[in-house]
């Protein structure tokens, strides 16, 4: 325990960093799977703008990556990282390997959540004169507004677990710190300590989508 009161200056620095990075993933990758989930529910057959073409691509480009473990995708995405933002070690590879990884699992959820809008609605938006782009704006992303908040909670919630392994590339982060501080130095306070802060995230996170998702869906 005293280990840990000795470390507090740099325990503190790396719950920080996991909110930086989890934070900014969610922001960059939840933007990137909005446009692609958007994208992937607009083009479908029979949808607002359907286009066989379009939709089959990002399909098979989304299936494509998705299911990749997330350790190797580091290591996949690293030369990209390193032409993009000009490094591919340290918190900001992390945060570039994490966004794209986000993007396409945040699409699958944002195109199942659309999907699940009633087309009674859109066919009173459609017989009012609503063109397809309208529709979207005003009916179909409201609707599906709340489950969308849940959908962006659960994936929080993955982010944060992932950033434990920033350590891999040279990052921090609480998971690394419990790694090279706790598990390395068979010091088990100092690992449940960033395992506690962790949860407390975690939880907090979860509390405040639900509440928001209760708050969207009462309206």
């Amino acid at each position: 325990m005293d280990r840990l009161f000795e470390l507090g200056s740099e325990f503190w620095v790396a719950a920080a960093e996991t909110l930086y990075m989890a934070a900014l993933t969610l922001l960059i990758g939840g933007l990137g799977g909005l446009l692609l989930g958007t994208v992937l529910y607009t083009t479908r057959p029979g949808s607002l703008l359907s286009n066989r073409a379009v939709f089959n691509i990002v399909n098979v480009v989304i299936n494509f990556f998705r299911p990749i473990p997330f350790i190797i995708f580091i290591a996949a995405v690293q030369p990209l990282s390193r032409l993009v933002i000009g490094t591919g070690i340290g918190n900001d590879a992390l945060i570039f390997a994490l966004s794209i990884a986000a993007s396409f699992a945040i699409a699958r959820i944002v195109e199942q959540n659309l999907l699940t809008v009633s087309p009674g609605a859109i066919e009173a938006a459609r017989a009012m004169g609503a063109g397809p782009l309208r529709i979207l704006r005003t009916v179909v992303i409201p609707e599906a507004l709340g489950p969308l908040i849940l959908g962006y909670t659960f994936v929080l919630v993955a982010i944060v677990d992932m950033t434990a392994m920033a350590g891999f590339i040279g990052g921090g982060g609480l998971g690394n710190f419990a790694l090279v501080y706790g598990y390395r130095q068979f010091e088990p306070a100092i690992t449940w300590a960033a395992v506690i802060i962790i949860v407390v995230f975690v939880q907090c996170a979860q509390f405040f989508g639900n509440w928001l998702a209760r708050k969207v869906m009462r309206r």
